[in-house]
């Protein structure tokens, strides 16, 4: 989902967050968000959607050999897990009474946001 315009492309995921797979073939996987690319509406969960690359030496990697990394799925196919009941959670927003806003699982209306 490309960004039109002055759009800015919403995410209801963020960087650290727990979530769990909810399709395909890492579906049941959970794991903590390492990268979020808002623009293709994509993220990279840790230990999902991992491969295999073959790395030629160099002066950094004198060694090469065969690399293991992830690579991204769509945002679409996560939810967030549920800080309460561990379970997978849509996400709502709640502003406090200083005026932030914060981030609570539908489920259990639970704080997501860390502080």
């Amino acid at each position: 989902m490309p960004v039109i315009g002055a759009q800015r492309a919403r995410m209801h995921v963020r960087k650290g967050d727990l979530v769990v797979v909810i399709s395909g073939k890492y579906r049941g996987k959970r794991g903590k968000v390492l990268q979020v690319f808002p623009k293709t509406h994509r993220v990279i969960v840790e230990a999902v959607n991992t491969v295999k690359r073959h790395r030629k030496p160099t002066q950094k990697s004198p060694q090469g050999g065969i690399v293991e990394k992830e690579l991204p799925i769509h945002a679409s196919k996560v939810m967030l897990v549920d800080p309460d009941s561990k379970k997978p959670t849509r996400a709502g927003t709640n502003v406090l009474a200083d005026g932030n806003r914060v981030r609570v699982a539908k489920r259990s209306g639970e704080t997501i946001d860390r502080k």
